[in-house]
């Protein structure tokens, strides 16, 4: 009876292993696919909504911090035309630009060239479509465009610190943003700035509900005087803030 009592045990503890087993797989696989749907959602890109993602971050953002200042800079009918002015220049830039990626996208797709790993750049479109001439045009043009655009966000965020915090000089602030920008060299491509842009539009949004708010409850200032610009560097300078958000970001668009 001994053994057939051990046996009969042994039968049960394996059909009750076997029955658990089913059960920790498939909580292991929903954990896995809870893991990959957050990773999906905060780091995978590429989408059409990861386009509209990036663009908002960027053109939302510097559009709206920066046009009080250009407008007090400008006065308000120049500040005003100049807007519209050069909105219209870059909305047709950007079409212009959209058009040429579409044409050289759909060439390359014929020639069976696939694109789901791979960012195209502006400088590969003129290459393609113009000739290896106009693509280090093109090159030269974009790392010069991203290095001094660079170096304008490094000073801004300085300045912008250094409101908040001066027991630290602007260009030792300069030196922090700038350590802390170059760890995005670990980012592997374009698609993974979602996270960024959600930040980006984040912040954008409290941003501008603070302004909002504090200038609904302070209201204006006593004693402030509406007048246009003093001086022709000013004027210069407000032209430049808006004609950079407008015309700059028509590449990104």
């Amino acid at each position: 009876m001994l053994p057939q009592k051990q046996a009969e045990e042994a039968i049960v503890s394996n059909f009750s292993e076997t029955e658990h087993e089913p059960k920790e797989d498939a909580e292991k696989g929903e954990e896995n696919q809870s893991m990959f749907s957050v990773k999906s959602l905060l780091w995978h890109g590429g989408s059409a909504w990861d386009a509209w993602f990036s663009c908002a971050s960027n053109q939302v953002a510097q559009v709206l911090l920066t046009l009080p200042y250009s407008f007090s800079q400008l006065g308000m009918l120049s500040g005003i035309i100049l807007q519209i002015f050069y909105g219209l220049m870059g909305s047709w830039t950007a079409y212009l630009i959209s058009v040429l990626y579409i044409e050289y996208r759909s060439r390359k797709e014929k020639e069976n060239v696939s694109f789901k790993n791979h960012v195209i750049q502006w400088f590969e479109v003129l290459d393609g479509l113009l000739g290896p001439y106009w693509k280090a045009i093109g090159l030269a043009f974009n790392c010069t465009f991203l290095l001094f655009g660079s170096v304008i966000q490094l000073i801004a965020c300085a300045s912008n610190i250094y409101y908040i915090n001066d027991h630290l000089d602007k260009r030792t602030w300069t030196y922090i943003f700038g350590a802390c920008c170059a760890t995005t060299v670990f980012i592997p491509s374009f698609h993974n700035y979602r996270i960024w842009s959600f930040l980006g539009l984040g912040m954008t949004t409290y941003t501008a509900w603070y302004l909002a708010i504090a200038a609904f409850v302070h209201g204006q200032a006593e004693g402030v005087k509406h007048s246009g610009p003093t001086k022709l560097v000013l004027y210069f300078t407000g032209a430049t803030n808006i004609l950079y958000t407008f015309g700059g970001h028509a590449v990104t668009v």
